[in-house]
């Protein structure tokens, strides 16, 4: 197989004896050419995901189709890991948040696994599909208000749209007041930065919410959750909250940024539906890329490689849905056929609402601007050097910028400091500053109130 120009043999600074690594900016940058050289290895081939953490990629399409539908051979426990109950992994890995063990639908097998995935699926299906159109264009509106008005027509997207449209859409459809909700933004936010402490942040949030509607139960998914006749502790509903919310907002970030990007670069073809788009996206850049870690039940052979017990077998859904051998192929299969929300007992319970929620956000960008264009060609735009995501760094965007008109309390403003009157704004003295001064309210709480028109 002829190599791009970027990797001959072992990619550059892996030597020959090493494993590739599957993350790091030369890998972000052009991570198709790591898959393309790992194919020639097999169907799986060992790789690094963080420094000193070794796990079998499998990048064949056929293969991860068959992992993922043997729960028999292959389970999800990562209590399982040889090298981590062996001392092997680092504490400080960034490996560990993404693989590590937590007591939810993902990390369970048997009668648990189909326990707590009933409870999420069936709170799931009573989500109303209207009504969660009608939140993300919400959502859109208010996030688009907030940038369209820019006086030089430019915003970045995945920061300005992208990332915070699912986190206040879920926000909504978890009932989170005001307050905890711009607690939830806070932590799952920074989960995914990186800041210290996010995940308690999160974890406290989230167990408010939940004290709360033991009080007083809504119509939102958290209270179907707790409610579920599964008969779900607090700290199970927790973590399945948890679940939804990474489970969820990245991979939608990572989605509506790509799609947007797609869209809206001059190779596209005009009149194609935005269905298309995200469909392409979730083919050839899987927001998912490379996770869902299967543990062995016993040595499996695979394409001529030994998968030992135990020994994590990472799922590379980006390099599956690329497999050269599917191309012969693709007209035949269904445009569902691809991997990106996985397959099997594990596949992702809200594929049917994460399409329809990346697709209205397109659709309310292109609407609310519709001569928005992408200042870099899609082909230029760089991506995050993560093993776990596909997503875009920037999407810097150029527009007709909006031009709002002045409220009657803006525009009798000017008069009332008129220079007939110098003196009159001083007229009535400012109360004396509070020693507590009101925080700063957050995004869900700035939502809500322009959602009622403050």
């Amino acid at each position: 197989m002829q190599q791009r120009p970027g990797i001959q043999g072992p990619p550059p600074g892996c030597p020959a004896h090493a494993n590739v690594p599957v993350y790091g900016p030369q890998f972000g940058s052009d991570p198709d050419s790591h898959y393309e050289y790992l194919r020639t290895l097999g169907p799986s081939a060992p790789v690094d995901v963080a420094p000193d953490v070794q796990v079998e990629l499998v990048t064949n399409y056929d293969a991860a189709l068959y992992i993922l539908q043997n729960p028999a051979s292959f389970v999800r426990d990562s209590r399982r890991w040889n090298a981590l109950n062996q001392g092997r992994v680092p504490e400080d890995s960034p490996a560990l948040p993404m693989m590590g063990y937590r007591p939810n639908a993902l990390f369970s097998d048997g009668a648990a696994h189909a326990r707590l995935r009933q409870a999420v699926t069936d709170s799931l299906a009573s989500v109303n599909e209207l009504q969660l159109v009608r939140q993300t264009q919400q959502s859109a509106d208010y996030l688009i208000s907030r940038f369209s008005t820019d006086r030089l027509g430019q915003a970045e997207l995945m920061a300005d749209y992208a990332q915070p449209l699912p986190l206040l859409v879920f926000s909504d459809l978890f009932g989170c007041p005001p307050e905890i909700g711009d607690r939830v933004i806070v932590g799952i936010s920074g989960i995914f930065d990186g800041t210290p402490n996010a995940d308690q942040v999160l974890g406290e949030a989230l167990a408010e919410l939940i004290a709360l509607k033991r009080r007083r139960p809504g119509q939102d998914l958290t209270t179907r959750l707790m409610e579920h006749s599964a008969g779900l502790t607090d700290e199970e509903v927790l973590h399945q909250l948890v679940t939804l919310l990474s489970g969820g907002t990245a991979p939608l970030s990572a989605a509506i940024g790509t799609s947007s990007a797609l869209i809206l670069d001059e190779e596209w073809q005009t009149g194609l539906p935005i269905e298309d788009a995200v469909t392409r996206v979730l083919w050839n850049y899987a927001p998912i890329a490379n996770y869902a870690a299967h543990y062995p039940t016993h040595d499996v052979e695979l394409g001529g490689r030994t998968l030992r017990a135990n020994d994590p077998v990472l799922i590379s859904f980006a390099a599956a849905n690329t497999d050269p051998r599917l191309a012969e192929h693709r007209e035949q299969l269904s445009a569902k056929a691809h991997l990106a929300f996985g397959a099997g007992p594990h596949a992702c319970p809200a594929k049917d609402p994460a399409f329809m929620i990346a697709v209205t956000a397109v659709e309310s960008l292109l609407n609310r601007l519709p001569d928005v264009e992408v200042r870099v060609p899609f082909k230029d735009l760089s991506w995050v050097p993560a093993p776990w995501s596909r997503s875009l760094v920037t999407l810097p965007v150029r527009f007709t910028p909006r031009v709002v008109a002045p409220t009657p309390a803006q525009a009798q403003a000017p008069q009332a400091a008129s220079p007939a009157a110098p003196m009159a704004a001083t007229a009535t003295p400012r109360p004396a500053a509070t020693s507590a001064a009101k925080p700063k309210a957050g995004m869900f709480s700035r939502f809500l109130a322009w959602t009622r028109g403050e």
